[in-house]
């Protein structure tokens, strides 16, 4: 049985809030964008460098407390401590040190010492700057590669003006994540580079169910206004784009209160979520209106209504 959250007969004015959406979603871009260049990204040790300890406490449950005042007085800069896995074990992440990987080194060789003994070293790792600054070169491409490849696979499988709308959309979203990123200053690693891939997944998937409605539609009423079709498309899958947010914003809000090493990656799903469907709506289908797509070319099936 299939279900509908909202009734068959709905018929939505969603094309008549485009210009107030593209306002809205200009001035987020904008400050995103701002926030970026002013706040910059809190980036974590894959891209700035630093050291990853991972320890078990061989006496019972690890005293994240205890294990922080020990840490405090180091002289080591920002030392994060974290828990995750069982309750005995706990991340460490140590920022970069002054002295390069020299440096590093001692630092870890400092915390081994101020933690004393029942403490079973699972990893330790130090990720050096010209190490981070590849990956975050690496991290940089696969994002542009991933619009570019979006793009090219949405121009071949449906036309041109598709393929800017859903370009559009995506780079909005890519935008609006790194501007929460500013705001907030969560860690940015390369897990939020996972994020906003994923999120450029997610989002294009919603774009081309909404986009072959609407081609769908176009085909089927070519006496229509492009903005009354689009809207019937938007009305027609409106239940299956509400309920695939909902269960997928679901497991998310699980995995953020149940799983805090994964926090900040669940938090920027959960904003690329809100975004992509906001996007696939109010960013990708008024961008079809503005590049003039004209109903007339394309095929119209042989029982389709006039």
């Amino acid at each position: 049985m299939l279900l509908n959250l909202v009734p068959a007969n709905t018929s939505l004015k969603f094309m008549s809030l485009r210009k107030v959406s593209a306002a809205f979603s200009i001035i987020l871009m904008v400050a995103s964008l701002g926030l970026f260049f002013t706040k910059g990204l809190n980036l974590g040790i894959d891209f700035k460098g630093g050291s990853f300890v991972e320890i078990r406490t061989t006496d019972g449950p690890a005293d994240i407390v205890a294990i922080r005042e020990k840490t405090s007085n180091l002289g080591l800069g920002d030392v994060q401590i974290q828990a995750f896995g069982t309750d005995a074990d706990v991340l460490i992440r140590i920022e970069e040190q002054d002295g390069g990987e020299t440096a590093q080194r001692d630092a870890i060789v400092k915390l081994r010492a101020a933690l004393g003994e029942n403490i079973e070293y699972r990893r330790l790792e130090v990720v050096g700057p010209t190490v981070s600054g590849e990956l975050a070169q690496a991290g940089t491409i696969a994002v542009i590669v991933a619009l570019i490849g979006v793009m090219i696979y949405i121009w071949l499988r449906f036309e041109w003006e598709f393929a800017i709308g859903s370009l559009g959309a995506l780079v909005h979203d890519v935008i609006l994540t790194l501007g929460m990123f500013s705001l907030t200053q969560l860690e940015f690693n390369l897990s939020s580079i996972a994020a906003i891939l994923t999120i450029v997944g997610y989002s294009l998937n919603d774009t081309v169910v909404v986009f072959d409605r609407i081609r769908e539609t176009l085909r089927r009423y070519k006496k229509k206004k492009l903005i009354d079709i689009i809207d019937m498309a938007l009305n027609q899958t409106l239940s299956r784009t509400i309920l695939t947010s909902v269960t997928t914003l679901l497991a998310l809000i699980t995995l953020y209160i149940g799983v805090e090493s994964i926090s900040s990656l669940v938090i920027a799903m959960i904003w690329g979520v809100i975004v992509g469907t906001y996007s696939s709506i109010f960013t990708a289908s008024p961008i079809l209106i503005a590049l003039g797509l004209r109903p007339e070319t394309f095929e119209q099936p042989i029982d389709a209504d006039k």
